[in-house]
């Protein structure tokens, strides 16, 4: 198939979900054009490499000016700000300029990621409805998470003052941006099965009746070859790892809980035991941290596999979110046990105790810690079963086989659909 790919972020290893459905479309056969938007230098070298390993690049500069103005002026309209924050006239004019009259359709499908993403969709829908006597082409969005269904967790349990502020503000405009937006495509895609069940709560039942076909779970997977056991890296006693972008509000809420509520009363009896935080861009109050000798924190890092190859165990006491958990896949695909609370797993099929430890309040998560750092045929037994089960459940050479025939099914529905979002 010829598929436009259009996504809202440079795909790279730290955007897992469009970097790796992407590199294996063109491994199974497809020609993809990739369309995005760059913002740092970072991530224009990222674009080069993507070049470099063949793919057709479309992309624009999108600087954070650019970002702040589209906000602002979307502050006064109905719209949620996430749906403005991306947008780059430069970007859509490459875009048109795909699409010629009288030439046939380039592509055979566009594939449209995250809510920033939406407002390419709906220029290239307009694009296709003034075309006269001639199809639109199947637009797939994928929502990857319901952003309202986080936002209303966040709204309440954010640690983040600026956070609440935000999502509560957010809220009733994403709430009643994507009742609308579901209804606008042959194929709505999430990575769990609490987003499609968000998404339908925002509907009537009758309406839910006629879109519920169309909203699929699609689930992300793991680089297999990637994250993997190192038998050359020796895991450490006593060392503990929890990872994440560390300025996104619901890590910044996870890693304090962590620190403030279950790592005294695992101190209390293993005042031995080290506490890595791994991930980007840690905010002051995760910085800070570093100053108890027991904590590191080492922001951004060139490969996050060392680190969890020689923890003793990986936690993940995530308190709210949406999606899927890519840092338990990872641990769990490193051969790493995994502690995580059943807020994070919420969308993984994983079993407890039988493949990971699943425990919600700070007692019995220090317990599930303790229990791990005091068994090490446990440590083993886990981090095998664990291994084995991303393998059967979250290869991505197998969900991007499924994304394809959901591409197919998307190819056969037309859809009257109302390109004008009026609130």
């Amino acid at each position: 198939m010829k598929i436009l790919f259009i996504v809202p972020y440079v795909p790279n290893l730290i955007r897992v979900r469009p970097f790796n459905l992407i590199r294996h479309l063109v491994l199974q056969g497809h020609q993809v054009t990739v369309a995005t938007l760059w913002s740092t230098e970072g991530e224009r070298r990222d674009l080069l490499e993507l070049e470099r390993s063949g793919l057709e690049i479309i992309a624009a500069h999108l600087p954070r000016s650019r970002s702040l103005i589209n906000c602002v002026s979307t502050l006064l309209q109905k719209k949620p700000l996430q749906a403005a924050y991306c947008w780059q006239p430069a970007l859509a004019t490459q875009l048109e300029s795909l699409f010629q009259p009288g030439k046939p359709d380039p592509f055979d499908v566009i594939h449209i990621e995250h809510l920033r993403g939406v407002p390419y969709a709906l220029f290239l829908q307009q694009l296709g409805q003034r075309r006269s006597g001639r199809d639109a082409l199947p637009l797939i969005w994928d929502s990857v998470d319901s952003i309202s269904f986080l936002f209303s967790q966040a709204a309440e349990q954010s640690r983040s003052l600026t956070s609440r502020f935000i999502t509560r503000f957010e809220l009733p405009r994403t709430e009643q941006y994507e009742r609308w937006l579901i209804q606008q495509f042959p194929k709505v895609l999430v990575t769990s099965p609490r987003d499609r069940r968000a998404f339908l709560d925002l509907l009537d039942p009758a309406t839910q009746q006629q879109i519920k076909s169309r909203l699929t779970v699609l689930p992300n997977g793991v680089e297999l070859a990637y994250f993997a056991p190192h038998e050359g890296i020796e895991r450490h006693l006593s060392t503990l790892v929890v990872t994440g972008k560390m300025s996104y509000h619901a890590n910044v809420t996870m890693v304090l809980h962590l620190v403030q509520q279950i790592m005294p009363l695992v101190w209390q009896e293993r005042p031995d035991v080290q506490l890595e935080i791994v991930g980007k861009d840690p905010v002051r109050a995760i910085g800070a941290l570093a100053e108890n000798p027991r904590i590191t924190v080492t922001g951004t890092v060139p490969d996050l596999r060392p680190h969890l190859q020689r923890a003793t165990a990986a936690v993940a006491p995530v308190p709210y979110g949406a999606g899927i958990q890519n840092k338990v896949l990872e641990a769990m695909a490193c051969g790493t046990p995994v502690v995580a609370s059943s807020q994070a797993v919420s969308a993984i099929a994983a079993e407890s105790p039988q493949q990971l430890l699943v425990a919600d309040n700070p007692a019995e998560f220090a317990q599930a810690i303790l229990y791990l750092l005091e068994n090490p045929a446990q440590q083993d037994r886990l981090g095998a079963a664990g291994r084995h089960f991303v393998e059967e459940q979250h290869d991505w050479q197998n969900i991007t086989g499924r994304l394809v025939d959901l591409y197919r099914d998307a190819l056969q529905i037309k859809l009257g659909v109302n390109d004008v979002y009026s609130g």
